[in-house]
């Protein structure tokens, strides 16, 4: 029996990145031997197992051959005689297709080492074509090494073309999509994530309605970059910079899904888009497993995120609605996130990635100013009368006071 480390810890180690997760090959083995050694069983579809004292990912080495459409669709062979070479083949990237030995010699058949000297993206086989998650995953590694001038191989982009056009990519199972994409989202250039998907053309496969927002216009005066698919980038980018929290940055994504069911003759305007943005991202959110709280937060962002950027111009009253609705009061922490995805919209757009954005001061002084009234005392004035209505009325005139004394920070 004989143990490798693989895949992303090599790669890491060569790249110079700290380590993360550690996954080990075993060559030569059984599942029973693997038992009797005290390693629990793990894995579904191909015998995975975990270490009895370190916890770490074993499975055995294997061979994969396609058998049916989708991620699902293969037969494995995992026995003994299965070879480290043959077991790294199967592969997604080079990059990803190395191995040390127990003595931390390198195992690199397919030049993975080269390719990360290079900076390229390259598939291992022709055998990528087999698996339409190994899009996902290479529009995710563009996205992770950007900083590192990683480009895509242009055979390997070739191939994803492909896979698009031949409906490979049309079996992706919701689950695999959302774990793809939540990484890419939580990590770092995610925008590339999507506008790798694009240059493929998967992502009006796999998310129609963001790949819709490329092509629609938007008023110059507001959106000097126009299109509304370039200002979504944008935003993720201004996101990116202001906070790690995937729920801001998801909110940041789809925003605005709303103006590409603008009708023709209302562009470069979009009146009532937030309303039929909120809907369409909780179509987005039935399709794939997207976290409650991000979903919820993503919806009143659409709903809400002009109002965040007209905040001056609200009566007192509309600005209560908006901080009841936006939980300031609840859920003081969804409210810091409505107000980043609100300032990452604001900033996303061409020139103005620097501009102050004060609306967010002026609504946390105004949930302060609402939250410092003594509500208990106004519960004892109002004896059995409708307490909440007396509350909202003490509210609305300490917004009022508020108003008119706010001065906007120099």
């Amino acid at each position: 029996m004989q143990v490798y480390l693989v895949g992303g810890a090599v790669r890491d180690e060569l790249l110079g990145l700290p380590p993360t997760e550690r996954d080990w090959c075993v060559v030569g083995s059984t599942p029973d031997e693997l038992k009797a050694l005290g390693y629990r069983p793990v894995g579904k579809d191909f015998p995975v197992f975990l270490h009895p004292e370190t916890g770490e990912e074993y499975a055995l080495a294997r061979t994969e051959r396609k058998t049916a459409a989708g991620y699902h669709g293969f037969r494995f062979d995992t026995s003994p005689s299965v070879t480290i070479e043959a077991d790294l083949k199967r592969r997604d990237l080079t990059i990803n297709a190395m191995a040390r030995d127990a003595d931390g010699h390198l195992i690199d058949p397919y030049g993975g080492s080269g390719d990360l000297e290079a900076r390229v993206l390259r598939h291992v086989s022709e055998a990528f074509t087999e698996d339409p998650v190994r899009i996902l995953r290479v529009a995710k590694f563009a996205a992770r090494f950007r900083s590192k001038g990683f480009r895509i191989a242009g055979e390997t982009l070739t191939l994803m073309h492909a896979m698009v056009a031949n409906g490979e990519v049309d079996a992706l199972v919701p689950d695999r999509v959302w774990k793809e994409t939540e990484a890419a989202l939580r990590g770092t250039s995610s925008r590339v994530f999507f506008e790798t998907l694009r240059s493929c053309g998967a992502l009006a496969r796999v998310f129609p309605e963001v790949d819709a927002l490329f092509g629609v216009p938007q008023p110059e005066k507001w959106h000097p970059e126009v299109d509304t698919g370039l200002h979504v980038m944008m935003v993720l980018d201004e996101a990116e910079k202001l906070t790690t929290s995937g729920a801001v940055r998801f909110a940041a994504l789809v925003h605005d899904l709303g103006k590409a069911t603008t009708p023709f003759y209302r562009l470069p305007g979009h009146p009532g888009h937030e309303r039929r943005g909120a809907k369409l991202i909780a179509q987005f959110a039935k399709r794939l497993p997207v976290p409650k709280a991000w979903r919820e937060l993503a919806i009143l962002v659409a709903e809400f995120h002009t109002h965040c950027h007209r905040a001056y111009e609200l009566r007192p009253d509309t600005v209560l609605k908006v901080l009841e609705r936006t939980d300031a009061f609840r859920r003081p922490e969804r409210f810091d996130e409505f107000l980043l995805t609100c300032e990452a919209d604001a900033r996303g757009r061409g020139g103005l990635g620097d501009r102050q954005y004060h609306q967010v001061d002026y609504l946390r002084r105004a949930a302060d100013a609402a939250r410092a009234i003594d509500a208990g005392e106004i519960a004892r004035r109002a004896g059995g009368n409708d307490v909440p209505a007396a509350i909202r009325r003490e509210r609305i005139t300490a917004l009022k006071s508020f108003k008119r004394d706010y001065s906007e920070p120099q």
